[in-house]
């Protein structure tokens, strides 16, 4: 007798920004809005995914990312793990393809997958039966950190359709401005991108944003949001800027530099004193602890979202279908 039942519908993922329509990030801003009030409450934790295991499994270096994102799903009362390649088999020469496998084997729910290559999350994604979501590939894709910015200036600024965002740096090297310029383009606010010649890469306009290497241009931003040099993505014998302070003197976010009424991001860690002047990181204008906040609560949306809403419109490999 054959099998009548359907078909399951394929695991659903978050791989990248563009695999995301207007609806979904909507939907999880949303979400993100009414789980912030459960962080004023004595008691933090819900109840809402009991039961679930959420993997972390993180082959870079990380502090806001992957603690938030353990502290998510512990708020949501899902079980946890974290693995670090440091100190794991990895040390030993497994594949990322075994790594996944091996994790697969104790059924979880979520692999939340940090990995220096582009592409790394989508190997999982094929290789485990969980939902996947991307924690940032190489200078791919960081789509948790795009919503939790967007998260951040809605609550700040009261809307996103018609904000103009000014992403200030070393664009060349960062996966944060790829995911926040296709962020912005798919909720209607403008992004242009600001630094010198040697760290804007060569296209970046085909994501939606402008261009300039002027940092007079952030004059008429509602956001400034400043990037940091990432030294670590930068080869040896590489010079991209003449210097360090020639950097901070021609790009660096300083009091002269911002406006009053514009407001300042930055994903961190912050390099103080080379992209960000220390005064504007400590004033009233700088939104970073808000980007903190803000990362809990999207992350603890992410994940309820990945596991209780239905809906699937594409195959495996479509992020967040």
């Amino acid at each position: 007798m054959s099998d009548l039942r359907p078909p399951a519908p394929p695991r659903r993922h978050l791989l990248s920004i563009r695999g995301l329509e207007r609806d979904d990030v909507e939907r999880v801003l949303e979400t993100a809005r009414a789980l912030a009030g459960s962080l004023d409450r004595e008691v933090k934790k819900l109840p809402t995914l009991r039961g679930r295991t959420v993997v972390n499994l993180f082959y870079e270096s990380s502090t806001r990312t992957l603690t938030s994102f353990e502290l998510a799903a512990k708020r949501l009362s899902a079980d946890t793990m974290s693995v670090r390649s440091a100190g794991s088999s990895v040390d030993k020469g497994e594949s990322l393809k075994d790594t996944a496998l091996t994790l697969s084997a104790y059924d979880p729910d979520v692999i939340v997958v940090r990995h220096p290559s582009i592409g790394a999350p989508e190997l999982v994604a094929r290789n485990t039966a969980a939902h996947v979501v991307n924690a940032g590939d190489g200078k791919h894709q960081h789509p948790t950190q795009a919503l939790l910015d967007l998260h951040t200036m809605r609550e700040a600024l009261g809307r996103l359709e018609g904000l103009h965002v000014a992403i200030v740096g070393d664009v060349r090297h960062s996966r944060v401005a790829r995911s926040l310029v296709q962020a912005l383009d798919l909720v209607g606010a403008r992004a242009l991108v600001v630094g010198p010649p040697t760290l804007l890469p060569r296209g970046i306009e085909a994501l939606g944003c402008a261009v300039s290497t002027d940092i007079r241009a952030i004059a008429d931003a509602d956001v400034v949001y400043v990037l940091r040099m990432q030294a670590e993505r930068m080869g040896s014998g590489e010079a991209y800027v003449p210097s360090l302070r020639e950097y901070a003197s021609s790009y660096g976010i300083g009091p002269e530099r911002v406006r009053r009424g514009q407001v300042v991001m930055h994903p961190g860690p912050m390099n103080r004193g080379v992209e960000i002047d220390p005064r504007v990181a400590d004033s009233g204008a700088a939104l970073v602890t808000d980007q903190v906040r803000a990362g809990l609560v999207v992350r603890m949306a992410v994940l309820y979202d990945l596991l209780t809403v239905a809906a699937v419109r594409e195959p495996v490999h479509a992020e967040l279908a």
